[in-house]
């Protein structure tokens, strides 16, 4: 798609307008790092923000979104519970690369992409990507989280971007069962 002149591309002009036409209405950031890929930026509640990637291929148009990078611990229930989650996706869905990092991916043919198609696969990301963050943080990633807390309240640092794990800040007031992980 990189020889592809996005002025004389019908298809990818007509992306391109609807992209950005897109952005501008919603608020979004939108990037183009080469002729024929977009990102935009979703922002979230839990995870702060997610880049979207969409790429023109030939016949269809590629999506991709890093989600979160490979758990440190308890991968069996983390990725377990992408598989569960993975029904939620529209055109999306959870997918790994070589280290276990978890991206949400998938394709699209060209001509179906239209303002109606491009907010669902939008609001698939957001739901997939921001709903479940927490989650996944606190199966994959809870010592990390305890030795944060610790660290940052004995250094007398802000904690508030761990409110969502207070519950984790002191070990023996609440012990998470990972069947209990939302």
């Amino acid at each position: 798609m990189a020889d592809r002149d996005l002025g004389t591309d019908p298809t990818a002009r007509g992306i391109d307008d609807l992209i950005e036409r897109y952005a501008d209405q919603t608020g979004l950031a939108l990037e183009r790092p080469e002729i024929g890929q977009w990102v935009v930026i979703l922002p979230g509640e839990q995870k702060l923000r997610t880049t979207v990637l969409f790429a023109l291929g030939s016949h269809a148009v590629s999506v991709n979104a890093f989600v979160i990078r490979a758990p440190d611990e308890n991968r069996e229930a983390f990725y377990r519970r992408l598989l569960e989650n993975n029904c939620q996706g529209y055109v999306v869905a959870y997918c790994l690369d070589h280290l276990g990092d978890v991206y949400l991916v998938g394709r699209l043919a060209v001509g179906r992409l239209d303002e109606e198609e491009l907010d669902r696969i939008l609001g698939s990301i957001a739901t997939m990507a921001d709903g479940a963050f927490n989650a996944l943080l606190e199966l994959g990633f809870s010592s990390a989280i305890r030795r944060e807390w610790q660290w940052r309240l004995s250094r007398g640092e802000p904690t508030t971007n761990l409110t969502a794990f207070a519950h984790l800040a002191q070990p023996s007031q609440a012990s998470v069962r990972q069947d209990e992980v939302p």
